[in-house]
């Protein structure tokens, strides 16, 4: 098997960006507890790592034959014919497994959590895509459990905090996704995927994106809001939703496919930045 396989198989870059917010997240938790064990931050980066890419091996198993459709998706490992089903899917439970063991062993929530991560995100949020739009709305639960995972694994409970930090993502990923659908749409109806809100590029959904967008803003506001952050993070924050919300309102403005490819481009930089703010502000306090 090629290197290049197993990082499509995986979705590498995706795998990455899960990884690091809950890492982040993790440090946020340890100043929470007033001690950051980096041991345990190197085993829920290896644990995440490996739960992440064996929701991302079964997404791909379940799709494969859709993914054959599709331009972007066909040279994935399965339906190019590098690797079999079996192989997909011995290499997905061993992920699963091994890395649902490491997360488990730093606190029993955290291996629970990755448990019901991998279930949600191959085994509901995959089949809905062909189904319905509120596809995003489930996928954006197991997309947004990173951050409390690794707050979890650092402070042993839920709290104020770790919802502060899953709302942010959970919102966020509204614009994230239907950004990516817009721009894929003519790709994803080959397989018959429905996940703009009206299930097709129109001012519906253009506006709903907005909305949501909107709705982000003061989300991202919380942390200084409830004290957690100062005005740094808040001050960063509302810059960084102003400009997401300016590249939303183009799209609601204009329908382009390159207005949504800018704010798929700012959704990439939009919540490490924040997510970043608010540590290094939470840690200077």
């Amino acid at each position: 098997m090629r290197w290049s396989d197993f990082s499509k198989l995986i979705k590498l870059r995706l795998t990455f960006l899960v990884v690091f917010s809950a890492s982040i997240s993790y440090l946020i938790g340890s100043k929470v507890n007033g001690v950051i064990i980096w041991y345990d931050w190197f085993m829920l980066i290896v644990g995440g790592f490996l739960v992440t890419s064996a929701a991302n091996c079964f997404n791909e198993i379940i799709e494969k034959d859709l993914d054959r459709l599709m331009k972007r998706t066909k040279d994935r490992p399965i339906p190019s014919g590098h690797m079999t089903t079996g192989q997909a899917l011995v290499l997905g439970l061993g992920m699963g497994i091994s890395g649902t063991y490491i997360l488990g062993s730093l606190n029993i929530l955290t291996g629970l959590l990755s448990v019901f991560s991998i279930l949600l995100y191959a085994f509901a949020y995959t089949p809905l895509k062909q189904k319905s739009p509120i596809a995003v709305f489930v996928g954006a639960i197991p997309g947004a459990l990173p951050p409390l995972i690794g707050y979890v694994a650092a402070y042993g409970k839920i709290d104020d905090i770790a919802l502060i930090l899953f709302g942010i993502q959970f919102v966020w990923q509204f614009p994230h996704f239907w950004a990516i659908a817009w721009v894929l749409d003519d790709d994803y109806k080959l397989a018959g995927f429905r996940l703009l809100p009206t299930g097709k590029r129109d001012r519906g959904s253009a506006v709903m994106t907005f909305i949501l967008t909107l709705i982000l803003l003061p989300v991202s506001l919380l942390p200084t809001l409830y004290g957690y952050g100062g005005y740094f993070v808040g001050g960063v924050s509302l810059v960084c939703s102003l400009i997401f919300l300016y590249q939303a309102f183009n799209l609601m403005r204009t329908l382009q496919v390159e207005a949504a490819r800018k704010l798929m481009f700012g959704s990439f930089f939009y919540l490490p930045v924040v997510q970043l703010m608010f540590l290094f502000d939470f840690l200077g306090k």
